[in-house]
């Protein structure tokens, strides 16, 4: 087989589905189906259009909160606890069994922590002077969830 390695820096999205389906069917090769999904919490001005919210993917029993942002004239109202309690209740009514994330904020690190959140790792200098760190919380199963 013949190929060549091109650089591109806007690579159109069959490109990203041409690596993931073959992932995707390795992974699933020897640790089965990942039974993957995503949903999106938004936050929506009176004009419909979205301002902000949680976008999250699950996949292996495990909530990943890819994205999560609250506009600055928002903040302080509870509304990033209201997303977070929200995918995590989603998360369990998909069949997920934790949920992680990562952050650069020291704001939204403590947030994270005081809702159960634990640190499972960090990148310092990521970017330089700051660090990144990577948060997991185990889902309960309530009565409510189930």
């Amino acid at each position: 087989m013949s190929y060549s390695i091109t650089l591109t820096d806007s690579p159109p999205p069959a490109a990203r589905e041409a690596i993931i389906a073959p992932l995707a069917a390795f992974h699933e090769n020897f640790l089965g189906p990942a039974n993957a999904s995503t949903f999106a919490l938004l936050i929506e001005g009176k004009d419909g259009a979205t301002l902000g919210g949680l976008w999250a993917r699950c996949f292996y029993q495990w909530l990943f909160i890819e994205l999560i942002f609250v506009p600055e004239t928002l903040r302080g109202q509870g509304i990033a606890s209201t997303l977070i309690a929200q995918a995590e209740a989603e998360g369990l009514a998909r069949g997920c069994q934790g949920v992680w994330l990562d952050a650069f904020n020291p704001s939204a690190l403590r947030l994270y922590q005081a809702k159960g959140f634990e640190i499972f790792g960090e990148l310092p200098d990521c970017p330089p002077g700051s660090t990144r760190y990577f948060l997991r919380k185990r889902l309960k199963v309530t009565e409510r969830s189930v």
